[in-house]
């Protein structure tokens, strides 16, 4: 069957970024309406950023899985792209608190825009625009895996 690397790539995407959506949204009710997390800000836009950074997490790794040739070159890839993400992203120190130049490097990085879109929503510190402009920049890298992943994949059959 003649399938574009794009077509591959793009195929995965929304198959797994179903599942992220489905997944979002049970976490989210979960965590509000079982657990009873308060938030401040709106259950929908808390939804919306989950959603983004669920099919963000998705690409990232799909990215990772196009560009290597083994499974155990993604094993090597994912703690490059998730480690750096975590510890410059603002989970365990503020970024505002960060040396300059990391703190430059995580303004580039896409999870320090879903957790910064995340605190605003729990605490209703920022407006709607805000938010929605991190989720931009998240969907931006978004598009910017699926694009790079659908490039880098190798063909293994002619």
């Amino acid at each position: 069957m003649p399938l574009g690397k794009g077509d591959l790539i793009l195929g995965y995407t929304l198959a797994f970024g179903l599942l992220a959506v489905a997944q979002s949204a049970l976490a989210v009710g979960f965590a509000v309406w079982v657990c009873g997390l308060t938030i401040s800000g709106s259950i929908w836009l808390l939804l919306a950023v989950a959603v983004a950074d669920a099919v963000l997490g998705t690409t990232l790794g799909l990215l990772a899985s196009a560009f290597a040739r083994t499974e155990f070159q993604v094993v090597h890839f994912m703690p490059a792209l998730v480690f750096s993400q975590i510890l410059l992203g603002g989970i365990f120190l503020p970024r505002d608190q960060l040396p300059e130049v990391l703190r430059y490097i995580s303004d580039w990085l896409p999870l320090s825009h879903a957790i910064d879109a995340l605190q605003a929503v729990a605490t209703d510190s920022q407006d709607a625009s805000y938010i929605g402009g991190e989720l931009l920049i998240m969907a931006a890298w978004i598009a910017g895996a699926v694009v790079f992943g659908s490039v880098t994949l190798r063909r293994r059959t002619p």
